[in-house]
């Protein structure tokens, strides 16, 4: 049988299915009505209505809340090889517009019509995360079409690496993974993005090993850094940091709570010439920031990109009063006439929730801020207005002033 062939259909209750009728692609398991034929974990089914009305093509996952994720909504247009290799060949020919394809995100889940798989690139590596049984099944063939469509613009890949170790699998019943999906080979990629040299450790990084999303972000900031004291807290690998530091900050200082994020951070800042104007702190921000503003510590621009506080609705006011917490203690530390640059990168931490948290931040700190720029993730992590998942990252520019 082929992995395309549809073993099944899956009929919606009535008055269901509202996301994908509204354009998203989950179904969930109380939303469906009845299961017929025998449709196995991670095949391809039929999606109807209550009343018969096709409604799409998707691959199915009993051990999943998300019971069905949507990959076609035509039933013109089955599952198919040919299928996979125009999602891909679409995703490229959109990135070789929005933005520097040296380094960046090839595919990015939903918001590229294949839910479930990202795939960054990193020069001539490809990293591969696969998050769900369904699209598992269907990752060589992705990949061997992403390959061959790159090859055909004269880019050759030169190694494929799968960091498929997110805990998330575990909800769809599938072991983490990581490891070599080609021949072997060195997994410290350099990498140049905005002028600024990087080691990418695609093995043992965060994530896929670097935040490709904050790329146009990085850059934005750069203008306001010329002769700057900058402190960039949760600076992961020290992307900010070194931003700053290239657009000329008089001096910059780097904070994360990880070892192994601080000694790739300062590997990154000699490999670009940076260290004379370059210290790195490891300390939990949250402990760091009030023993600075007892030390009277002031800064022309201080950058908060922390972790996603929330990766549910339930645990959302908490997350707020994170962040609360760090951007009243943050713009303590920006002097009169400097910068704050304040981040979320949780989809749940909607952005009229993130405004209104820093406003809150902003008056019990007795500051004002006057906003320069209101941005989101970078054009390769394109937003899908009929998949509220796709957009996550707020990012927010602010003059920091007193009256």
């Amino acid at each position: 049988m082929s992995i395309f062939e549809s073993t099944g259909t899956v009929r919606i209750k009535k008055r269901e299915g509202r996301t994908i009728k509204a354009g998203g692609f989950w179904i969930f398991d109380n939303e469906i009505d009845a299961v017929t034929g025998t449709p196995e974990d991670g095949g391809i089914v039929d999606v109807t209505d209550w009343d018969g009305y096709f409604l799409g093509y998707g691959y199915y996952n009993s051990k999943s809340r998300i019971r069905v994720r949507l990959l076609s909504r035509h039933r013109e247009r089955p599952v198919s090889e040919a299928l996979l290799r125009e999602r891909v060949r679409d995703a490229w020919e959109y990135r070789k517009k929005v933005i520097d394809t040296s380094s960046c995100r090839l595919l990015f889940g939903e918001a590229d019509f294949l839910p479930g798989i990202t795939v960054d690139k990193y020069e001539n590596v490809l990293v591969v995360e696969s998050l769900t049984l369904g699209i598992d099944r269907l990752k060589d063939i992705i990949l061997k079409a992403l390959v061959d469509v790159l090859k055909e613009d004269g880019i050759a890949i030169t190694g494929i690496y799968e960091r498929s170790d997110a805990k998330v699998r575990e909800k769809e019943g599938m072991q983490r993974v990581k490891g070599f999906l080609s021949a072997p080979f060195e997994t410290r990629v350099p990498i140049v993005e905005n002028g600024v040299r990087y080691i990418v450790d695609v093995e043992n990084g965060q994530k896929t090993g670097f935040f490709l999303d904050q790329k146009e972000n990085r850059k934005a900031l750069q203008r306001l850094c010329r002769g700057a004291q900058v402190l960039d807290c949760f600076t992961h690998t020290g992307s900010f940091a070194l931003n700053a530091a290239y657009a000329g900050a008089a001096h910059v200082t780097a904070v994360d709570a990880s070892d192994l994020a601080i000694e790739q951070a300062r590997e990154n800042a000699a490999l670009n010439g940076f260290t004379d104007r370059m210290d790195f702190v490891c300390a939990d921000v949250f402990d760091l920031l009030p023993s600075l503003i007892e030390q009277g510590k002031q800064y022309d621009i201080v950058v908060l990109d922390p972790p996603a506080f929330t990766k549910s609705r339930s645990s959302i006011k908490a997350a707020a009063r994170g962040y609360r917490e760090i951007n009243l203690r943050g713009m303590k530390l920006v002097r009169n006439g400097g910068f704050l640059a304040t981040c979320s990168c949780s989809h749940f931490m909607d952005a009229d929730l993130f405004r209104k948290t820093i406003a809150e931040a902003a008056r019990d700190a007795h500051k004002r801020l006057r906003q320069i720029e209101f941005r989101t993730q970078a054009p390769d992590h394109p937003i899908l207005w009929s998949a509220a998942e796709s957009y996550y990252l707020k990012f927010i520019i602010f003059q920091v002033v007193e009256e």
